[in-house]
């Protein structure tokens, strides 16, 4: 019995496929999340909280999303520098050489030049994920194929493939792709080649995009060989990628930090999509479905998180509510609270800060962060 009991375990091993070690991840970590103010703040930002209320941070969720794509030692975290004890904490398997820190921010382009040029020292075949890390993923199983799907897609061909979402509303805090349908990667292929980007519509041409079918959201996750992105670099964007090249030899050692404390400083802010993939003509977007939310505002939050028969979802051990409906409430458990008769509002308190918003106005939250800080400097944020 126990020499079958070992034949049938080995039989299962040998069923796992053994994880490409030419599969690289990098996850960025470096936002503010200033739109989830005041939970998230300039200390703490929102990729290092535990939003959804899952026992896991989003950053520590994403982590764990990839290493099921790519060994371990294979995932780099690009951050700010004041993050790097955080990160430590929340990503104990992580090795030092493994995180990124940015002594500024210069958006995605920086971001993403620094961290190519950190694997290519590494490993010049690498097939690179490039992803956020405050994403929400409910179907972790279809991500995780449509992920390998598109690795296997970049290995052998230059092109640039991003994610995209089929859309279920007319969003106007979403960007947009919209595929060429004549250009199809095969007769079954969900890969298409990319006609245009569109950046955050009204809500007029959104409606349109959705109505057209034609139109995909831009999911902001991207999936491409080291070769090709640094070709596009080179061609599209060769001021950084010449930045980042001088420091060839420093990567990996003890010179790195001071390299790139010097580098970010001469770089110009610019995102991947403006500087690249909205020029470039070999980039392809995988029409996807495993149910993505970009979550960057209480309102994206608002649809994902439990809610009672009055549409209220409500966090706080001692909150007491009266005639509340379509409301998100956001209390510390040692808060007692009252809140009454109100209708489509946000109420977030967080170390003695309070937000009443209405929900419609959420979009003005950054306003409300950029004039608290003219008045009354960083001590809020």
């Amino acid at each position: 019995m126990r020499a079958f009991v070992i034949l049938v375990s080995l039989k299962i091993i040998e069923k796992i496929p053994e994880m490409n070690k030419n599969n690289y991840c990098v996850i960025m970590a470096g936002g503010v999340g200033s739109r989830f103010w005041p939970l998230s703040r300039s200390n703490k930002p929102k990729q290092f909280l535990d939003i959804l209320g899952t026992g896991r941070t989003l950053l520590q969720m994403t982590f764990d999303r990839f290493k099921t794509i790519c060994p371990v030692e294979n995932i780099f975290v690009v951050t700010g520098t004041p993050y790097g004890k955080l990160i430590a904490e929340q990503l104990p398997e992580l090795s030092e050489n493994q995180i990124l820190f940015e002594p500024i921010r210069r958006n995605t382009a920086p971001c993403i030049a620094y961290a190519n040029y950190k694997i290519f020292k590494i490993n010049p075949d690498a097939n690179i994920v490039t992803a956020p890390s405050d994403h929400l993923i409910l179907n972790e199983t279809e991500f995780k194929n449509v992920i390998l799907q598109g690795l296997d897609f970049i290995s052998d061909k230059d092109a640039l493939l991003t994610l995209g979402i089929k859309p279920s509303r007319p969003e106007t805090g979403y960007g947009y792709i919209q595929f060429n349908q004549k250009q199809k990667e095969s007769k079954n292929s969900p890969i298409f080649k990319v006609k245009t980007f569109t950046e955050k519509p009204n809500k007029d041409l959104a409606q349109v995009f959705l109505d057209s079918g034609e139109f995909f959201w831009n999911s902001g996750i991207f999936i491409w060989s080291l070769k090709s992105i640094m070709k596009a670099f080179n061609s599209y964007l060769p001021e950084i990628d010449s930045l980042f090249k001088e420091g060839y030899n420093m990567y990996n050692t003890d010179q790195e930090e001071s390299f790139i404390s010097k580098t970010y400083f001469e770089c110009r802010n610019i995102s991947i999509d403006y500087g690249i993939m909205e020029k470039a003509d070999n980039v392809f977007v995988y029409c996807s479905n495993f149910g993505w939310a970009d979550l960057g505002t209480w309102g994206s939050l608002y649809e994902y998180l439990p809610q009672d028969e009055n549409k209220n979802s409500i966090r706080g051990k001692n909150t007491f509510t009266y005639n509340l409906e379509n409301c998100i409430v956001n209390l510390p458990d040692d808060k007692l609270a009252v809140v009454q008769g109100l209708s489509n509002y946000i109420v977030v308190e967080s170390d003695g800060i309070l937000l009443i918003c209405k929900k419609e106005d959420e979009q003005e939250i950054k306003q409300f962060v950029n004039d608290i800080k003219l008045k009354n400097g960083d001590q809020y944020l």
